[in-house]
């Protein structure tokens, strides 16, 4: 029997599978260990011998039967039989264990793998922090950090990043800073990708302090913020309504320089004005947009219609629905309903036909906006009532003249109504 590996105990595994799995969980755990090993002819030949064996495929199945109690009293038994697990079938163990929420026998047989001469890979580390991060353990990932850094180094960028990426989305703010410092220790900066990755996590859980030294880390760093991050910074400035520090944020990225975030940066410097309704700085900026090279798209275009809207200022309401058709910009339900809205709440519906010349009232209604708009501006009537009617009326063709009627009437009711009482 040269090749343990592939003949003897495998063929035995395969042929008794069956046999194994068609028992009830309540049945006694040794005696099916006992039969497997019984069953292998390896016990009453070979018994004397330390052999290497690889079982990994029986206990991936009782993994799948959620029997992680059979799966240690196989282990256990083979052990006893001088049959020692190979890489693979201790990694199957190692990961049967954490999935299963049996911490202490995943730990005890982590630790038999770091203190043997068999180097874990990524492959292990990896599900294992999964496993790890879907049973709330994230204390046990910050021992694997630990682990690795003593015994691994090599490997200590790559668990890192997976670890960060585990904390951060989690909400486990502390824990991903721990694992930030470890690199630091070892003198390993952050890649791109992480770096970006911290700042967005700190930018959803965290505080603006916090998501500001995150900023200045990357920023030390040299590396460029993506679209993503910069789009989570902006939403943290604007839930809190930290409009002037959005500002100071936004110049300095570079408004003028970095046009591969597209008009974000504009855009968010366009909607904290249009927040506090500063019209006259509103217009400086979209200014000084179009002088920096800047091509306004439909966000930009409705922050403009929707500060326009709130104050009543349809002059300035027509001029951006006329600057849209000559730029060919296609308006979307938040631009109706900046017109319905401006027109209705002031009791000039009448004049909505005057309003809609240049609009294509056949359209099927679609919001293009860009969502963190609506963070401090908020939704209109005619935006919320719309969307009220598509979500009820689906199998309908509707088109944006339709949503319109269906509104007039819902209002007409709606003063019919109060005027009775």
């Amino acid at each position: 029997m040269t090749s343990l590996l592939t003949t003897g105990l495998n063929l035995s595994f395969k042929t008794h599978r069956l046999k194994l799995l068609s028992c009830s969980t309540e049945s006694p755990s040794p005696s099916i260990a006992r039969k497997l090993i019984k069953d292998s002819n390896l016990s009453r030949d070979y018994s004397r011998k330390i052999k290497v064996v690889d079982y990994a495929p029986l206990i991936k199945t009782l993994t799948q039967r959620k029997l992680p109690d059979v799966a240690h009293e196989v282990f256990t038994k083979m052990k006893s039989e001088n049959f020692l697990p190979n890489y693979r079938t201790l990694s199957v163990l190692i990961l049967c264990f954490a999935e299963n929420g049996s911490l202490l026998q995943a730990r005890t047989l982590w630790e038999e793998v770091l203190n043997s001469s068999f180097v874990p890979d990524l492959f292990l580390i990896s599900n294992l922090i999964s496993a790890y991060e879907q049973t709330g353990c994230f204390s046990e990932i910050a021992k694997i950090i630990k682990d690795v850094s003593a015994r691994h180094p090599k490997l200590l960028p790559s668990v890192c990043s997976l670890a960060i990426s585990c904390f951060g989305k989690n909400g486990e703010l502390k824990l991903m800073e721990d694992a930030i410092d470890e690199l630091d220790s070892k003198g390993i900066s952050l890649d791109s990708v992480t770096a970006n990755a911290v700042l967005r996590y700190y930018s959803v859980f965290g505080t603006l302090e916090e998501t500001e030294q995150a900023y200045g880390r990357v920023k030390k760093s040299g590396v460029m913020m993506k679209e993503e991050e910069t789009r989570a910074v902006l939403l943290a400035y604007l839930k809190q309504r930290k409009f002037y520090r959005l500002r100071e944020f936004c110049s300095e990225v570079g408004l003028g320089r970095r046009r591969d975030l597209g008009n974000l940066l504009w855009n968010g410097v366009l909607l904290s004005y249009a927040a506090e309704f500063k019209m006259k700085s509103l217009q400086r900026e979209f200014v000084g947009m179009l002088g920096g090279g800047f091509s306004p798209d439909l966000t930009t275009f409705n922050i403009r219609a929707l500060a326009f809207s709130k104050m009543a200022l349809f002059w300035d309401l027509h001029l951006t629905l006329e600057h849209m058709r000559r730029l060919s910009v296609v308006p979307d339900l938040v631009t109706f309903g900046c017109v319905v809205d401006a027109y209705v709440e002031r009791r000039l519906g009448r004049n909505l036909e005057f309003v809609y010349k240049g609009m294509n009232l056949d359209d099927s209604p679609v919001v293009l906006t860009d969502p963190l708009v609506f963070e401090v501006m908020g939704k209109g009537d005619f935006h919320l009532s719309s969307e009220a009617v598509l979500e009820f009326g689906r199998r309908e063709k509707w088109t944006y003249r339709k949503l319109i009627g269906v509104y007039l009437k819902k209002k007409l009711r709606r003063d019919q109504i109060f005027w009775n009482y």
